[in-house]
């Protein structure tokens, strides 16, 4: 009875290390591309994360966040209504984009990979972000990922040109983050 007791509390205690976080204000998404040789950035002003991070247990961790496309904008009314249109995010008719990460790897001075696949327009790919992670009361996530829009149908067309529009997208997000109650 005492050892069943001792190995269900020392189950309990190494499934409890990581922990879970949810996006407080300061956060961001955002992306940036080249058009016609020129840059362009942009974010999604609405976007779920939720977090469970620890760097002492990656086996725990998880990223699983849901992007809402058609909060996307760049600022620029002429790029805005193109992108989120069907040629491109096709916002209407898929309104979101979902990355998760259960794979974790670290790289040394609080710097780690997640090996995470987006799904965007019903394609999924692996999409991994190297991100930092600065503890504190409100830990920061900071971190980037490089896609390829034409592995996901984003662009197509005329726009499938990358003399026109490059293939490779930067993502940009920077997490400020609070425990989930």
């Amino acid at each position: 009875m005492r050892l069943t007791l001792l190995l269900t509390l020392l189950l309990a205690a190494a499934g409890a290390h990581a922990a879970d976080y949810r996006a407080q204000s300061g956060s961001s998404l955002g992306f940036e591309g080249l058009y016609q040789g020129e840059a362009f950035e942009g974010r999604f002003a609405k976007f779920t994360p939720a977090i469970r991070f620890d760097p002492a247990d990656l086996a725990n961790a998880r990223f699983d966040v849901r992007i809402n496309l058609a909060s996307a904008s760049t600022g620029n009314p002429d790029y805005d209504g193109e992108m989120l249109g069907e040629s491109f995010l096709d916002s209407v008719a898929r309104p979101e984009a979902r990355y998760v990460a259960t794979k974790f790897r670290a790289l040394g001075g609080n710097r780690f990979v997640a090996d995470g696949e987006l799904t965007l327009r019903g394609i999924t790919r692996p999409a991994p972000l190297t991100f930092t992670w600065t503890a504190g009361a409100a830990p920061v996530l900071a971190g980037e990922a490089v896609l390829k829009r034409l592995q996901f149908e984003v662009g197509t067309g005329d726009w499938a040109d990358t003399e026109v529009i490059a293939d490779e997208v930067k993502v940009v997000t920077r997490l400020v983050l609070a425990p989930s109650k």
